[in-house]
């Protein structure tokens, strides 16, 4: 019995500990440039929507994938326009996610937003519009950098006025300007004039099991 609640007591303190890690995901050096937390490691204060396919496990926010109805987003309590986001992910084999940004409405986060993509693209020899990376149908990423599906991928989104720089993993992959009018018709929608300079963050449940953390945002406007 001692040997059984020795067990659990460390299983408790290594959940803890994950947790204090991940309300502790902004560095002493990125907080004096300017980043904040998006989440505190223990619980969704700061979004809305998602459902019950979203909760936090370990310090990380996670969505099983489980439930697409309506809801499926997770969404961000505040709007913004130009930024430098900073997370990580995690994908399961196969799995599909996306991470959106500038969504004007929150009830039509696809053709009022902007989706980088979440895929299980490791190995691919040539990205494409729909691969990890990818500014969703309109830009493809430069190269595939995409991690196994076991690991972290580190992802920084930077948006200035209409120009958007997408590193992922350490390499820049995506430089473009979304108010370059091809792009605008390839999005989903195209050019419907709903996506504007400033909107919510989201987050999406594509039916896929993906994990999520350190996320953080420098505010540039």
């Amino acid at each position: 019995m001692h040997r059984r609640a020795a067990l659990l007591c460390a299983v408790a303190l290594a959940a803890l500990l994950a947790a204090v890690a991940a309300a502790q995901v902004v560095s002493d050096e990125e907080r004096a440039q300017g980043f904040v937390p998006l989440f505190n490691g223990k619980d969704l204060s700061g979004w809305h929507g998602g459902g019950p396919s979203w909760f936090v496990e370990n310090g990380c926010i996670v969505c099983s994938g489980k439930s697409k109805k309506k809801g499926h987003y997770l969404i961000s309590d505040k709007q913004y326009g130009d930024f430098i986001l900073r997370l990580e992910y995690k994908i399961a084999k196969g799995g599909n996610s996306g991470i959106f940004f500038r969504c004007v409405n929150e009830n039509d986060i696809v053709q009022s937003g902007n989706e980088i993509q979440i895929l299980d693209s490791y190995g691919k020899k040539k990205a494409t519009v729909h691969d990890a990376g990818a500014l969703y149908n309109a830009v493809a990423p430069s190269k595939n950098v995409a991690r196994p599906y076991t690991e972290w991928n580190e992802v920084e989104i930077t948006c200035k006025g209409t120009r958007l720089v997408v590193v992922m993993n350490g390499e820049k992959i995506i430089d473009c300007d979304l108010s370059d009018p091809q792009i605008k018709r390839k999005q989903p929608g195209g050019d419907n004039g709903k996506r504007g300079p400033r909107g919510y963050l989201a987050l999406q449940n594509h039916g896929s099991r993906v994990e999520f953390r350190n996320l953080r945002i420098k505010v540039l406007d």
